[in-house]
């Protein structure tokens, strides 16, 4: 396993532990306002799954999917498939030493250029960022053994 594959596996492996413990709440509980992320823990959940989407489909080169709402396991579905389309991109970025390559955003607007290794980068980092926003919104919502999203040995396997 090198770091990229290390990093992707660990940012969509939290993710996905978060989702899991969001089994446990109720509509209310993952709709209540925060003053935080995108203010519900479903909204911060449904954009950081979205942003990967993006990102992916952008760097894979096909149209940008309609994004979606759902209820958790709608959201583990999404990510699941999202995460596996990112990874796909930038692993063939990495076997090329595409890093420096460029795509066009067309979300932009005007479209964009971007490079592959700042876009698989701020994805990254996106979701690490809001994830932070979830586990400060769980902990409000009472929710235990809240897990600490940086410190997991998740993306080790292989």
């Amino acid at each position: 396993m090198d770091l990229l594959d290390r990093l992707l596996g660990h940012d969509a492996g939290t993710t996905r532990l978060l989702l899991e413990r969001c089994q446990e709440l109720t509509d209310e509980q993952l709709d209540r306002r925060f003053d935080i992320g995108h203010r519900s823990v479903r909204a911060t959940l449904l954009h950081m799954i979205r942003n990967v989407e993006a990102w992916a489909d952008l760097m894979n080169g096909q149209p940008v999917r309609v994004a979606e709402d759902g209820n958790v396991a709608v959201m583990k579905a999404r990510l699941d498939r999202a995460a596996a389309d990112l990874a796909r991109a930038a692993r063939a970025v990495a076997e090329r030493n595409g890093w420096d390559e460029r795509f066009v955003d067309t979300l932009d607007d005007p479209p964009a250029e971007k490079s592959y290794g700042g876009a698989i980068a701020h994805a990254i980092t996106h979701s690490m960022h809001h994830r932070a926003q979830v586990l400060y919104m769980l902990r409000k919502l009472g929710l235990e053994n809240v897990p600490e999203g940086g410190c997991t040995e998740l993306g080790a396997e292989k």
